[in-house]
């Protein structure tokens, strides 16, 4: 290719609504260009570098026995509603772009496709003898993103490797996942990428397990947390540790205490001369679920610890049966205006404890009467601890569960772990932290949508039993935009040779002689002849 013959326009200064180098990078040398928000134009040069990433995962699925296939991306709602996950991606997340057709329909674009794949193989597969199989497709998704940032790292339009296998039973779905494990390690090592494999958070897709594939880059969104030993590493949203040592409480006697100004936790330690870990900790949450009801939930933690929010939401869908729901919409700290909507009366904030009255809510037909009470492990554990007096300016100290307090029957761990928390697996391993861009996610999802869909097939022995399932995700797009990130410096761009758009160009001085453009021409037919793809300028 000559490069006189290529679109191929690059741009002086960084594009304003770049915020991070790998943006700012494809948009000034013109291998994207903005068309809307979190929606890109793929020009010639970043093309041809997707169809190289495309190739590369194409290449490895088929090796680990995949098949590839092409699935519609219009989605009608009724499968969406038969897995029970229309309200959950249209209201609750609501990054499912829906819509409407003549016929008074209702359609969604797809942002992922478990229901239609489930759909394909409640008709197609009927004996154990169809199973293992692995259905694959690459092609374009879309999510209705509320902040689309970072240019291809979190758009509403974008290019993605999904891929759904179906097994008879949990065993074979562990080899299924083993199997599509290393294919996403060999296919980032081929694109000569750094990452970090590391446990997962389910989310809305579901499961029993899952685990991301993390490009090591500093702009990255997610933070992972490991240990120098290599056997742990988890994204921060699913990780486990064991916290800091608490410091022995310096109170032996339960007491009220006046706390004047003391409504956060390193006032307390002043007004009180104490450790954030002699202090018990009491959040307020505002949980609504899919039926309309809103639930207000106290969780308790330790003073130096904080809430993690995807491991509380897990929680509270766990607990939707509890309030005839299905699953959660929103969950928050609720403002002043919120409260309004529920408070009988003034909240002590700042100074609330674990028996917080019920009376503080005015239930109704939608708003659940008595507090859901969350505590976490590490305020199980204290003794002779600090807490709110439910009064304003006061707290308790020398408190202890089953005395004072009664504990709460719900304990869960709902804590962030912490850069220099401990392993779970090795106490002498410290977790150390990096940030990663997730291009790669696999999920054991077992019999969810097979149950809920009705897709069956029958065993060996004529019973007929769910099909067990897992599915595995690719960004494609994603992929190529975090090798930039990755791998770049004062001069530009500097593509990890599998991916990049060219190997070669060749400058002629003077174009105007002909010795040069001959040398050239020779030049350029040989190295593409031997696989060095080469432009001519």
């Amino acid at each position: 290719m000559r490069l006189s013959q290529m679109l191929f326009v690059t741009l002086r200064e960084d594009p304003a609504e770049a915020e991070i180098p790998s943006h700012k990078l494809l948009l000034r040398a013109g291998y994207i260009r903005r068309i809307g928000s979190g929606i890109y134009a793929y020009l010639p040069l970043m093309w041809r570098v997707l169809q190289k990433v495309s190739q590369i995962v194409r290449e490895e699925m088929n090796a680990a026995g995949a098949q590839e296939c092409l699935l519609p991306q219009l989605q009608p709602s009724e499968l969406w509603k038969e897995s029970g996950r229309w309200e959950t991606y249209t209201k609750a997340e609501g990054i499912m772009f829906s819509l409407i057709d003549r016929q008074e329909r209702e359609l969604g674009l797809g942002p992922t496709h478990e229901e239609v794949i489930t759909t394909v193989a409640k008709d197609m597969i009927r004996s154990y003898r169809q199973l293992p199989v692995n259905l694959y497709q690459i092609q374009t998704k879309f999510r209705d993103e509320i902040r689309p940032r970072f240019g291809l790292m979190r758009g509403r339009e974008f290019i993605m490797k999904d891929a759904y296998s179906f097994n008879e039973d949990e065993a074979s779905l562990q080899k299924s996942y083993e199997a599509m494990d290393r294919a996403y390690r060999n296919i980032i090592s081929r694109c000569g990428l750094a990452y970090r494999a590391v446990e997962a958070d389910s989310g809305a897709i579901g499961g029993s397990a899952s685990q991301e594939f993390m490009i090591l880059a500093e702009a990255g969104e997610d933070e992972v947390l490991y240990t120098e030993d290599g056997k742990y590493a988890a994204n921060i949203e699913k990780a486990v540790s064991l916290p800091k040592d608490l410091e022995i409480s310096p109170f032996t006697a339960y007491e009220k205490k006046e706390t004047p100004d003391s409504n956060t936790i390193e006032k307390v330690c002043q007004s009180l001369q104490c450790s954030p870990t002699n202090i018990v900790k009491n959040v307020l949450y505002e949980a609504v679920y899919d039926n309309g009801k809103t639930v207000l939930i106290l969780v308790s933690i330790r003073g130096d610890q904080e809430v993690n929010e995807v491991k509380l939401n897990n929680e509270l869908v766990k607990l939707a049966p509890q309030y005839q729901a299905s699953t959660l919409l929103a969950l928050s700290v609720p403002d002043e205006n919120a409260q309004k909507k529920w408070a009988n009366k003034p909240l002590p904030l700042g100074y609330i404890s674990p028996s917080l009255e019920d009376d503080y809510i005015a239930s109704g037909e939608s708003i659940e009467g008595q507090f859901l009470r969350i505590v976490d492990q590490t305020a199980v554990d204290l003794e002779n601890f600090v807490t709110g007096a439910n009064e304003t300016n006061y707290h308790v100290i020398g408190a202890n569960w089953g005395q004072e307090f009664q504990l709460p029957k719900l304990v869960s761990d709902i804590r962030t772990a912490m850069v220099g928390d401990r392993s779970v697996h090795d106490p002498s391993q410290i977790l150390a932290s990096a940030r990663g861009i997730e291009v790669g996610h696999i999920f054991q999802l077992g019999t969810k949508y097979s149950q809920a869909m009705g897709a069956t097939f029958t065993d060996e022995n004529g019973a007929e039993k769910p099909i067990v399932m897992g599915c595995y995700g690719v960004g494609v797009s994603r992929l190529a935009q975090a090798a930039v990130e990755q791998s770049y410096d004062k001069d530009g761009i500097i593509w990890p040779v599998a991916i990049a758009p060219y190997h070669a160009i060749i400058i002629v001085p003077n174009i105007k002689d002909k010795n040069q453009m001959e040398v050239a021409q020779n030049l350029y037919n040989q190295l593409n002849k031997i696989g060095v793809e080469t432009l001519l300028d």
